[in-house]
Parts: C-alpha cells; sequence; structure tokens
C-alpha cells in the first residue's frame, strides 16, 4: 500500500492530477481558512443582491458601495483615533472605541449610497443599470481622490479588528477540526457574515417579510393589491442591502488590512453579482458560490506560499503568475456562462413600478 501514492502519481496526465488533490488534502487548513475568509466580501455582496433583487430592484453599484465604506469607517476610525486616543482593545477581536465608530460610519454611507440608488431606481425610475454604474465610478473618483489628498497628511490608522483564536484541542479534533477552525478563525464581521446567510435564508422563506419581498419582485401590482406598499417595501429593502455590502468594505479596509487602498475592491462587488446568479438568488446559494469562487483564489495562494513538488510543481512553474490573480474572474464567468438560461431571476426584476392613479 505505501507505494500506491507514488503509482498513482507516476501515470501520465492522471498522475498531476492525483498530486493536485494530495496536495489539496496536505494544505487543506490554510486552503480553507483563506477561503472562507475571501469569501467573506463576496457573500455580504451577494446578500446585498439578493435583498435587492427580491425585491425587485437591480443594484449593480455593490462595488461602489463597499468602497465607499471601506474608504469611511477607515477614515473615520483614523480620525477618533486621533481625537480620543486609540483606548483598550476589548479582550475579544481588537474591539476599539475608534474602530465601532468606524464601523458605524461605514455602515451609514452604505446605506446613504444605497439611499441615492433607491432615489434614482424606484422614485425617478431612471434605468437601474446606469444608476448603479454611476455609483461604481463615482465612488471610485471620489475615495480615490480624497485617499491621494488625506495619504499626504500621513493619517495613521485606527487598527483593525482581530480574528477570534480557535482553542488548539478544537482545531486538532479528527476529521471536523480543519472545518471548525476554517469557520471560526475569522474576525467579527467574519463571523457575522455565516450568522447572516442563516438568518436572511429564514427571513426570506419563512417569514412574513419575505413573503412580502419575494412577491414585490415576482408581481409588484398583485401585491399592492393585498395591501403591500411596493414602494415602501423597495425602499427599505435596497436601503438596509447598503448595510450588507458596507460590511464588505468593513472587512477589506478595518478587518483584513486595517488600512485603505484605492480601488481595493478589486471586483469583490461583481464578483458577488455572479455568485448570487450561480446561487439563484438565495442567501446559502449565494454563500455557496462565493466559497467556489473563493476557493480558486485559496488555492492559488497555498501554492505560491508553499509550492509543490514533482510533475505538478514543474507544471506550476510554467504557469505566468498573472494567471493566478486571473483565475477567480475566469472561473466565473465559465460557471455564469454555464448558468446562462438556467438560472432565473424574479419576474420584475430590474422593472421600475408606478402606482396606478386612484381615478
Amino acid at each position: 500500500m505505501s507505494g500506491l501514492p507514488a503509482a498513482l502519481d507516476s501515470i501520465p496526465i492522471l498522475g498531476v492530477a492525483f498530486q493536485l488533490i494530495g496536495y489539496v488534502l496536505s494544505n487543506l487548513q490554510f486552503i480553507s481558512n483563506t477561503t472562507v475568509a475571501v469569501a467573506v466580501p463576496i457573500t455580504l455582496a451577494a446578500l446585498c443582491g439578493v435583498l435587492c433583487e427580491r425585491s425587485g430592484v437591480v443594484n449593480i453599484g455593490l462595488e461602489g458601495i463597499m468602497l465607499t465604506a471601506a474608504f469611511v469607517g477607515w477614515v473615520v476610525a483614523a480620525a477618533a483615533a486621533g481625537a480620543l486616543g486609540s483606548g483598550t482593545p476589548l479582550p475579544y477581536f481588537g474591539i476599539t472605541l475608534p474602530l465601532v465608530i468606524g464601523l458605524i460610519a461605514a455602515l451609514l454611507a452604505g446605506m446613504a449610497v444605497s439611499l441615492l440608488h433607491a432615489w434614482l431606481a424606484i422614485s425617478l425610475r431612471i434605468d437601474q443599470i446606469i444608476s448603479g454604474t454611476i455609483i461604481n465610478i463615482g465612488a471610485a473618483g471620489f475615495t480615490g481622490y480624497m485617499y491621494s489628498l488625506i495619504s499626504s497628511q500621513s493619517l495613521v490608522g485606527a487598527g483593525q479588528f482581530q480574528k477570534f483564536v480557535v482553542p488548539a484541542g478544537v482545531v486538532d479534533i479528527p476529521v471536523i477540526g480543519w472545518l471548525i477552525n476554517a469557520i471560526f478563525d475569522q474576525g467579527p464581521v467574519g463571523l457575522l457574515t455565516i450568522f447572516l446567510v442563516i438568518v436572511l435564508q429564514v427571513m426570506l422563506f419563512r417569514s412574513r417579510w419575505g413573503l412580502r419581498t419575494r412577491a414585490s419582485g415576482e408581481h409588484p401590482r398583485a401585491a399592492e393589491t393585498v395591501g403591500i406598499d411596493v414602494i415602501r417595501l423597495r425602499y427599505r429593502n435596497v436601503v438596509a442591502s447598503g448595510a450588507l455590502a458596507a460590511l464588505g468594505g468593513v472587512w477589506l479596509s478595518m478587518e483584513q488590512t486595517g488600512n485603505f487602498n484605492a480601488g481595493m475592491t478589486q471586483g469583490r462587488g461583481f464578483i458577488g453579482l455572479a455568485a448570487m446568479i450561480v446561487g439563484r438568488w438565495t442567501p446559502l446559494g449565494a454563500f455557496g458560490a462565493a466559497l467556489l469562487f473563493a476557493s480558486v483564489t485559496g488555492l492559488s495562494q497555498s501554492l505560491t506560499i508553499s509550492h509543490p513538488t514533482g510533475d505538478l510543481g514543474n507544471l506550476i512553474n510554467g504557469v505566468p503568475g498573472e494567471f493566478w490573480e486571473a483565475l477567480p474572474y475566469i472561473i466565473t464567468i465559465v460557471v455564469l456562462a454555464g448558468l446562462i438560461g438556467r438560472s432565473i431571476a424574479p419576474a420584475a426584476d430590474g422593472q421600475p413600478y408606478e402606482r396606478e392613479s386612484a381615478s
């Protein structure tokens, strides 16, 4: 039996696949931890999209909302730390008063940008794709310009939220220890994301609010006839969804790095939209799709840090580094192309709604 792995690895072509499987199993802890972490902002963006589109409003401005929240949260937390001092971190997650203030500011900023999109899309009834595009372009320009001004002042950040340290005894549990560590080895935003996925899945399909939301996205005219205020519900859901996308921005600037960089979202908002579509407009499905896309990043980072040997290593050496950076986007396009015509959006998604006159 000891010679079986070597025999499998020596098989032409298939041997490389067996080597890759062995490599993944030997580096499972790192890959799984990285996958869950990378999936956090993608999932939050996808949840924002689910909440909007289940209500009947297309929101492709997720990238802009995340970027705005990332900048506002970081700069407000830094300003608060300068005015109030860093303070003593709490025992868990390294929470300080400036970080909390920055978090609140980021959530309010995300909701404000979403309110702008709701006003343009629902009240003015302009094209919702154009509205989202305006938000993305405006946020990229605004945050980039403001950061260039602030960076010249040498503003010092307020630090970052810390990860929860999983006890060693739990990590060493056979079979499931790696999974528990991957799920809980996160900061507060990462852990909250998993909680939100479960709560929104239940609320969307097992609550009165969820039924009204889905009715507004499927047949708003019929929903209005049974007493549902479609306009108000869409406004409420779109604004609330801004807080979800804002959490994705908070994760980037206040949990992952503790700093802000222009354009740091790097397309995560658009990948979140893809995860929403692949997940068929459900929170759990979107989370699963986000994990799928993030697993590519986890594997590519592992291959970079812990280089494999043998034929697999030789094959990796011949692949340009830029390929691994582009691979998550390539996988996203391939998966979406395979789902065209199979994943059906809510019937009234993207259709402006206007009440009939009383006369």
